[in-house]
C-alpha cells in the first residue's frame, strides 16, 4: 500500500493545475464547463498530498457521455465509478490509491461544488485556519501512514467545521 506523505507546499502546484486545466478544458471542448482549482494544492502555503485537485461544474452530470470519458483517459484521466458518491464523477490520474491528479465533476451551484470553493476560499482569506489545517494532516500522516482511507477520514470533523464556520461568515456579510 502506498504511504501517505504530507509535503510543504510547493509554488509548483499552481502550474501543474494550469497544464491540466488545458488538457481538461480540450477533453471536455463541446461542453459548457467552469473549472477549479480546489484542495489543499490550491491554497498558497499550506502542505499537502502532492495530488492536484481539480473541479469541473456542469449543468448536470448527464451530459458527459463515454466519448468525454475517453477523450480524459487519453490525458491520463481514468473514470472511478464511485456509487456512494451519486452527485460526482471522479477521474484519477496515477496508480491506484497513489493518483497524481484527482478530477471531481458536479452540477454546477450544488451543494458539493459550493462547498469545494467555500472550504478553499475560507482558508485562502483565513491563514491561521490554514496553519491548523496543515497540523492536523501532518497528525494524521504520522497515525495513518499507510492508511489513506484513514487519513481522510480523520480530516471530516475539521472540513465540517471550517464549512460551519465559512457559512456562517458569508451569512453576516
Amino acid at each position: 500500500m502506498e504511504e501517505v506523505i504530507v509535503v510543504e507546499y510547493s509554488t509548483n502546484w499552481v502550474h501543474e493545475y494550469e497544464i491540466e486545466r488545458i488538457k481538461i478544458e480540450e477533453a471536455l471542448l463541446d461542453l459548457s464547463i467552469q473549472i477549479e482549482h480546489i484542495g489543499s494544492t490550491a491554497i498558497k502555503g499550506l502542505g499537502a498530498k502532492p495530488v492536484i485537485d481539480i473541479m469541473v461544474g456542469i449543468a448536470e452530470l448527464s451530459v458527459v457521455k463515454e466519448h468525454h470519458m475517453d477523450r480524459l483517459l487519453q490525458f491520463g484521466y481514468e473514470y472511478v465509478p464511485k456509487p456512494e458518491f451519486p452527485d460526482r464523477l471522479f477521474f484519477r490520474r496515477g496508480k491506484w490509491r497513489a493518483g497524481t491528479h484527482h478530477l471531481h465533476m458536479y452540477a454546477l451551484g450544488s451543494e458539493c461544488w459550493s462547498n469545494q470553493l467555500l472550504f478553499r476560499n475560507y482558508l485562502r482569506d483565513h491563514p491561521l485556519e490554514a496553519e491548523q489545517y496543515y497540523k492536523l494532516k501532518k497528525q494524521l500522516e504520522q497515525c495513518h501512514k499507510y492508511d489513506r482511507v484513514a487519513y481522510t477520514s480523520g480530516k471530516d470533523s475539521y472540513i465540517k467545521h471550517i464549512l460551519l464556520k465559512a457559512a456562517t461568515a458569508k451569512t453576516t456579510l
